[in-house]
């Protein structure tokens, strides 16, 4: 295995002929009323949803990628708010798809509904914690007793033998609490914490935006983490930089000069024991799959984007079969063309493993193929170029 394969993960598959995930907004009803919603959900499912048959053909259309398939997850709004979930989920499981489920805090994330869908083959499930506390939580989230109802979903399906990863949505709402998030991650116990880098699409494009700076101190921490804590990001393509940039750096036995907020961040993990115990044996690469690259998105009426958070549609899968979409259209070989990046993700020297966020890309200037607004590196001033070459392979 290369240098690069150990450090950043990569699909078996080549991805310009098959996703590694393919995410199903099974619906966009959703009680809630979350400051970061990027399908800006609302109470009642939409007249236009995938039905049953339709949702079993897609599924079926992604089992025709190959074997093995592609994770398939379905989310929402709240995907509990359809009662053929579990129906769908086994029959998922049926044809050979490994299937998760992204409920929300509701009172439907109960014992009964996880029991059913596990029961169905569902394998792992996935849950937002957007602050330490019931107070901060509920109100990011819009809706009171959203927190207890989060946690008790969270260890119910533990119990229940379904793998957890819970998200957080990293804004200048909860920079103050992110630490504390990661503690409680970490007391509680999931298979994966991962730190969602915003998008302004949505209801988030009324969340404070961090700076390019910010979000380098951010991604150091998270990596500092994953020394102790299964860390991944969303949206946070330059998390793969950072990882090969600190493996270098980490050989040569140097620190990164990083900013005041990666100094807080981890002067407060200091104080939560965040650093304290064993070393995990192995940190968990961050896997080589970004918008249109690995991943693709189908919406609640069949639309199918690059990402959920990239509102570009290559076409319907009412009209056109999935895996014709996701190879052959115009939007999606853009995207896999590192060569057609503009700006400083187009110039940099780690594109072919970053390439940068294509949806913050297009919610900040309209051009998905622009450079990424957080991202801070200008492309070429790492120091160390024979061994950043090595470990880029």
């Amino acid at each position: 295995m290369s240098a690069t394969g150990t450090l950043v993960r990569r699909p078996r598959r080549p991805v310009a002929e098959r996703p590694f995930l393919v995410i199903w907004e099974a619906t966009r009803a959703c009680p809630l009323a979350c400051l970061h919603c990027r399908a800006e959900a609302v109470p009642r499912r939409h007249p236009g949803e995938l039905d049953g048959a339709a949702a079993r053909r897609l599924m079926d259309q992604v089992a025709s990628f190959g074997k093995p398939a592609p994770l398939f997850v379905v989310t929402g709004g709240d995907p509990f708010q359809r009662p053929d979930l579990a129906e769908l989920v086994a029959y998922g499981t049926g044809i050979g798809l490994r299937t998760a489920v992204s409920p929300s805090g509701t009172p439907t994330l109960d014992r009964a509904h996880l029991a059913r869908v596990r029961e169905a083959g569902a394998v792992a499930l996935s849950l937002s914690l957007d602050g330490s506390t019931a107070e901060r939580h509920d109100a990011f989230r819009g809706v009171p007793g959203v927190f207890d109802l989060t946690l008790d979903g969270w260890r119910t399906a533990r119990e229940l033998g379904l793998k957890v990863q819970v998200n957080t949505t990293v804004s200048r709402h909860s920079l103050p609490d992110l630490t504390d998030i990661a503690a409680l991650v970490r007391r509680e116990g999931a298979m994966l914490w991962s730190g969602f880098l915003l998008v302004p699409t949505g209801r988030a494009g009324a969340l404070g935006a961090l700076t390019a700076a910010e979000c380098e101190d951010v991604l150091h921490f998270l990596y500092d983490l994953g020394a102790r804590m299964p860390v991944k990001t969303t949206e946070g393509h330059h998390f793969r930089r950072v990882a090969l940039q600190r493996a270098v750096l980490d050989r040569r036995g140097e620190r990164p000069a990083l900013g005041p907020l990666h100094a807080a961040l981890t002067e407060r993990a200091v104080e939560l024991g965040l650093f304290e115990g064993e070393l995990r044996t192995a940190r968990r690469p961050p896997m080589d799959v970004s918008s249109a690259r690995g991943f693709v998105f189908v919406s609640h009426t069949g639309e199918v984007h690059p990402s959920g958070f990239l509102p570009l549609s290559a076409g319907n899968v009412k009209d056109r079969e999935l895996p014709s979409l996701y190879r052959e259209s115009e939007l999606f070989q853009s995207l896999r063309d590192t060569g057609r990046l503009g700006g400083r993700c187009g110039a940099c020297e780690f594109a072919g493993v970053c390439g940068g966020s294509r949806s913050r890309a297009y919610a900040v200037t309209g051009d998905p193929l622009a450079e990424d607004p957080w991202c801070s590196y200008a492309p070429g001033s790492f120091p160390h170029r024979d061994a950043l070459r090595e470990v880029l392979g």
